[in-house]
């Protein structure tokens, strides 16, 4: 990007990189906690990258066709407050900067996206920045192929340091970027070759920029506080075909005399001392929290040439005849769904006998068709998983339009992409792989979570129903975990008609993701009307007692069948059993006590039923409920012979049920 601030000399980039010294050395003081060494550091390039290279334009923080910035080094929270200060960002305000950490302040320890419109995403969980912004580097392309260069052509820059470059998710992210040459990514390193413990020496030799250039990455090196040097170096990054890793070569803590260099500057406040010979060092003689108007006025300035750019983007989206698509892609409006009210009506007419998941692949068959902007995959198990519908194409290098990417063995890193994909906006995510490796993702999913993102995780194979592939494939504790996370909608469907009733709340779920655990073994058809959507309260009696009612059966998935069959061998007994069908908790514990107590009310025997942890359930079923699950690592068997062998059945439930009624 061309811009004015290119004929900035060095002599007034200095004071505007020690502007950012500044603000996180006394921020992080004042809030006795922080880490003020990464700030200032990289500082320079930080300068350099505003000045000359990133298009942004701080009245209009969402502007679709906007440079994403990424700071993956999250825990270097003061680079970006003081960035978007600097920059003329209505938040966050020096008031703001002045409660760094504090209660209620938008400046909090690790940069929040739900909490300042100029934060990309969500960092400090090292590694996942990066990897996100992998993703929406991804969405970046393929709009790009989908509406034209004239609605989007922009680059994502992240700053990273050495952690997130030793992480594990990063070697799956860039395995990612590399194969689908996303040449619009630059990842500039702050390579400062300090951690926590110390010297990067004392944990690791790798040879960094061998590493990434062996994946397929351009590589390039500068010195982190010359900014002819850095301009240079994100130059040619910019102007490479493929993703680029710029080693910037810096001092943590650049400008505290007694400290910089070590790791004592990373994690710690630099004390009164310090922070009067920093200024001295620096030359900088503003009180606390000060910039001098000079050096305001210059970093104010920077926001010209992202404004005349929004400005000559804005005509063209107004000139161009898929303008109001696009726009509405970017905010996220689901359109019609076309066929699905038909798709529905033909589940309770046809009534099938099959896999939850291949009632998502048929769902998703419909949902694909109406909604251009899901983008599919999987970690490698798409067959499985049947993720994929003649509607998404696949996704590549040459084909950047295609709607379904193959992430290979790399769930993290796919879970990453997906929260990018889905920050980036324009694009609706969704992504699969077996139930018992969402721990491989799950600090994504957390993240998911934390920063809102609209994306849906497609979990197979959920439990003992799998078979023989026995306890390191069958999920135990990882439903019941999932639905530990706060935010996250956990979806347990008990046949097709209410899978297709859960993609439907997914989709239309405007403030969070969202997991759907499916069945690999086949489960009956248990409902015969799509007049309503009745999964959309989380629960719903789907059998009422005939006799008077004396027990309510809570279940999910696959047990539901078993509910409906021990209800009946109660009712044979004159024992009157409902069957409440409980798809998502979230949902169910969001209605309001009325409801909640019609389903489960009190003064009767309330049981629950599920293959998994019974970790949660006492909630409903009280002190005095039942609670039938698996409280221990499954085994290697045909499904039916581990349903009996887990007493996950009809005959084994029932009778234990009548004992506890004294019948």
């Amino acid at each position: 990007m061309s811009t004015s601030a290119l004929t900035l000399a060095p002599s007034r980039l200095a004071p505007m990189a020690n502007a950012i010294r500044a603000l996180s050395m006394d921020a992080v003081q004042a809030a006795n906690s922080g880490h003020p060494g990464m700030p200032m550091g990289m500082a320079d390039v930080a300068t350099v990258l505003y000045s000359q290279f990133l298009k942004f334009d701080p009245a209009s923080p969402k502007w679709p066709d906007r440079d994403r910035f990424v700071l993956s080094a999250g825990h270097g929270s003061m680079l970006l407050y003081s960035l978007l200060y600097l920059t003329g960002y209505k938040s966050p305000t020096i008031d703001d900067i002045r409660r760094f950490r504090q209660l209620h302040s938008v400046c909090a320890g690790h940069p929040e996206n739900i909490e300042l419109d100029g934060a990309e995403c969500t960092t400090g969980p090292l590694g996942q920045g990066l990897a996100m912004a992998v993703g929406m580097a991804i969405a970046e392309r393929h709009l790009n192929a989908e509406f034209g260069g004239d609605l989007v052509d922009h680059k994502t820059w992240v700053i990273s340091g050495d952690g997130c470059l030793m992480e594990g998710v990063n070697h799956e992210a860039i395995g990612l970027a590399a194969n689908y040459k996303l040449g619009g990514l630059n990842v500039l390193w702050d390579s400062n070759h300090i951690t926590i413990d110390g010297d990067t020496s004392l944990s690791t030799v790798e040879d960094v920029l061998g590493r990434y250039a062996a994946t397929g990455w351009h590589t390039t090196q500068c010195d982190g506080h010359d900014y002819a040097d850095i301009a240079r170096a994100l130059a040619e990054a910019a102007a490479d075909p493929r993703p680029s890793l710029v080693a910037c070569h810096t001092i943590i803590g650049k400008g505290a005399p007694n400290k910089q260099g070590t790791h004592n500057v990373h994690g710690s406040p630099l004390g009164p001392d310090e922070i009067a010979a920093a200024r001295k060092v620096l030359g900088w003689t503003a009180p606390p929290f000060v910039i001098p108007d000079d050096i305001m006025a210059d970093w104010r300035s920077l926001s010209a040439p992202g404004v005349q750019a929004r400005g000559a983007w804005e005509q063209r989206l107004a000139a161009n005849a898929r303008g109001d698509e696009f726009m509405a892609r970017m905010g996220d409006e689901l359109p019609e769904l076309t066929g699905w009210h038909a798709y529905r009506e033909k589940l309770a007419a046809d009534m099938p006998n099959i896999a939850t998941r291949k009632s998502s692949e048929d769902a998703l068959g419909v949902l694909t068709a109406a909604v251009p902007a899901m983008v599919g995959g999987s970690a490698d198990l798409t067959g499985s998983n049947n993720t994929k519908t003649k509607s998404t194409t696949e996704f590549s290098a040459a084909d950047y339009s295609g709607r379904y990417l193959h992430y290979g063995i790399r769930e993290f890193g796919m879970a990453s992409a997906m929260n990018g994909m889905a920050l980036h906006g324009g694009i609706l995510p969704y992504g699969g792989t077996f139930l018992v490796f969402s721990d491989y993702c799950r600090n994504a999913i957390r993240l998911s979570a934390l920063q809102r993102a609209r994306v849906v995780y497609v979990l197979t194979h959920d439990s003992i129903g799998l078979g023989e592939d026995g306890p390191t494939h069958q999920p135990i504790e990882h439903v019941p975990s999932l639905r530990a996370i706060p935010q996250l909608w956990v979806f347990r469907p008990a046949d097709a008609m209410e899978t297709a009733e859960c993609w439907e709340l997914a989709l239309r779920r405007q403030d969070g993701p969202s997991a759907l655990a499916l069945t690999r073994q086949n489960v009956p058809a248990l409902r015969d009307n799509a007049d309503q959507n009745l999964s959309a309260k989380g629960a719903y009696r789907l059998v009422a007692a005939k006799a008077p009612r004396r027990v309510v059966l809570l279940s999910t998935g696959s047990e539901v069948q078993i509910a409906v069959a021990a209800a009946a061998a109660l009712e044979q007994a004159g024992v009157g059993a409902d069957v409440v069908s409980m798809p998502c908790w979230e949902l169910f514990e969001a209605q309001d006590k009325i409801y909640q107590d019609s389903l489960v009310p009190e003064g009767v025997l309330v049981v629950s039923i599920e293959a998994a942890a019974t970790f949660g359930w006492q909630k409903w079923t009280g002190r005095d409920g039942m609670t039938f699950g698996i409280n221990r690592f499954g085994a290697s068997a045909p499904a039916e012979q581990l349903y009996e062998y887990f007493g996950l059945t009809a005959e084994a439930i029932v009778p234990q049920i009548k004992a506890k009624l004294g019948l």
